[in-house]
């Protein structure tokens, strides 16, 4: 991870307060972002043709390579500065033109798979949605003005809660609760869950898969939660590291 994107100061919020000082160029303030940016959307279309669009996943690599686009997308979001943003109305712009795409594009092709009955689809659709909603919601925090360690918390925050499988389980749940007729339960062994079974090696039983979902569930609230300086820390410390390693 980028050493500026755990930093505590973050020059992209703007001039200090009093400083009406013009802001950078435009270029140079973003220019992380801008060469971000189209990798994300070149990583984003590898994934959607490179892979099957449906439910399941046949290994651990797999899954890294659809993360991929929510990682650069992320960075993106880090680097672009927040004083040309406003500037631009981006603060405006980007939430507006997200509510659309979100609006027009994956609720009206949930009905569109639905109404074919193709739950692969549907759910390939569903996989795309989460991680453009909390993409969506980094990107108004930090329109708002947050620091890149926040960007970087919340992300990555985000995206364990997405990976832990809680909605397997609340789907679970709440099936039970609206199914007056008959009461299934809990499966035994969750095989459909391949998003568990490429980090754990096997479909796990329900048992594994609450301590599964609880772990990632504990490391989210870590990642929020823990002091800013023990993740300075870390930076230094492989910062350290890689000096090291470079000089021998």
């Amino acid at each position: 991870m980028s050493r500026d994107l755990i930093d505590t100061p973050d020059t992209a919020v703007g001039p200090p307060a009093g400083d009406r000082s013009a802001p950078r160029p435009f270029l140079r303030a973003n220019r992380v972002a801008l060469v971000a940016l189209p990798v994300t959307l070149a990583l984003a279309l590898a994934v959607y043709l490179g892979t099957p669009n449906e439910h399941g996943l046949d290994s651990l690599w797999q899954l890294l390579f659809h993360l991929t686009p929510f990682v650069a997308a992320l960075v993106t979001i880090a680097y672009l500065d927040v004083t040309w943003a406003q500037r631009l109305k981006l603060h405006l712009v980007l939430p507006t033109l997200c509510f659309l795409v979100f609006f027009t594009y994956f609720v009206s092709h949930n009905f569109i798979f639905h109404a074919l009955d193709d739950f692969d689809r549907m759910y390939y659709n569903q996989l795309m949605m989460v991680p453009f909603i909390i993409l969506t919601l980094v990107l108004c925090v930090r329109l708002g003005g947050a620091r890149r360690s926040v960007i970087a918390r919340l992300g990555v925050a985000l995206m364990l809660v997405q990976l832990s499988g809680i909605e397997d389980l609340s789907f679970l749940v709440f099936g039970d609760l609206r199914d007056q007729s008959e009461q299934h339960g809990i499966p035994e062994v969750w095989d459909w869950a391949d998003h568990m079974a490429v980090r754990l090696g096997h479909h796990p039983t329900k048992y594994q898969a609450y301590v599964f979902i609880a772990v990632h569930l504990v490391l989210a609230a870590l990642v929020l939660l823990l002091p800013d300086r023990l993740f300075r820390a870390l930076r230094d410390r492989l910062g350290r590291r890689r000096a090291t390693e470079a000089t021998q």
